[in-house]
């Protein structure tokens, strides 16, 4: 992070902190910046740049011009205490968890189609740490089909549920770092079919440590179980840096890296359904078969 840089009749100054790098500064992203620790990054810690000869930032004019540096600064804390910025909020992963206001209420059930444009993560259900299921009513054609059902992410995190190789599958993406893979034993029928997975958290969330919650993953043809997997950590805050809610496709850059997005479904896939009411699949099979066939 840094304070927020100011900038007067050309003249930009910004102070990084904690430093020009994690590793130089030996501190963390959201270390707390206390009264002494701004008392010292007010000493040394801020930078100087001249826009009009110097438009990247390349010369650093911190020290020869101290005079221009210091007012700069008191202007900012003056701005800074008009626009009641201070105390400086240095936290890092915690402001990230904070709920912010929304539009329109959170609800326990979402239905999505097929061929629509991808639903932003601000606007999309939120399936960090928390048990939820995916249902998806499609048509599998005589000879099977391949694709993506229902995707949330991207290359540097998300999950994706879809038939590969005529299974029945969910990857996950853990922040482009760790991939797990949860595949059914046999080949999925042909006919109309609802395809559902269950996430279902086996343990608690280390947000400090970047680590969401265990899951085991169970994956269902028309409620009844087809294939088990665990998954040992997930995405604590956010599924990747665009990670919109996809149907019958993956249409950004691929979750995972055994297809080629969009890896659209060869299929039919005519409705999906989102549930974070906790319910088990199987118990609810009938219902969210009824559900998914109204128009």
């Amino acid at each position: 992070m840094a304070i927020a840089p100011f900038i007067t009749d050309g003249w930009r100054a910004v102070c990084p902190s904690p430093g020009t790098s994690f590793t130089e500064s030996g501190l963390t992203f959201g270390a707390p910046i206390d009264y002494d620790k701004l008392i010292e990054l007010d000493a040394k810690g801020w930078e100087l740049y001249n826009l009009k000869e110097d438009f990247a930032e390349t010369n650093n004019l911190a020290e020869k011009e101290r005079d221009r540096l210091i007012a700069i600064i008191g202007t900012w804390y003056v701005e800074a205490g008009k626009y009641k910025v201070l105390p400086i909020d240095s936290r890092g992963v915690q402001r990230l968890a904070e709920e912010r206001p929304q539009i329109a209420v959170d609800r326990k059930q979402y239905i999505y189609y097929a061929g629509t444009q991808s639903v932003p993560s601000n606007a999309a259900p939120r399936l960090v740490n928390v048990p939820h299921s995916v249902s998806v009513h499609a048509n599998v054609p005589k000879g099977g089909a391949d694709g993506v059902l229902f995707s949330m992410g991207g290359v540097d995190g998300g999950f994706v549920f879809y038939v590969k190789d005529g299974k029945l599958s969910y990857g996950y993406n853990y922040v482009a770092d760790q991939p797990f893979k949860v595949q059914s034993d046999e080949i999925i029928p042909e006919g109309d079919h609802i395809f559902s997975f269950e996430f279902k958290p086996t343990g608690a969330a280390d947000i400090s440590k970047g680590k969401g919650v265990p899951a085991n993953i169970t994956l269902f043809v028309d409620g009844g179980p087809v294939g088990r997997g665990d998954l040992p950590v997930t995405i604590p805050l956010s599924l990747g840096l665009a990670a919109g809610v996809c149907v019958g496709a993956d249409a950004g850059s691929p979750v995972m890296t055994d297809y080629k997005a969009p890896f659209s479904f060869t299929g039919t896939v005519k409705k999906a359904l989102v549930d974070v009411t906790g319910d088990v699949v199987e118990d609810k099979a009938a219902k969210m078969r009824m559900y998914l066939a109204r128009q």
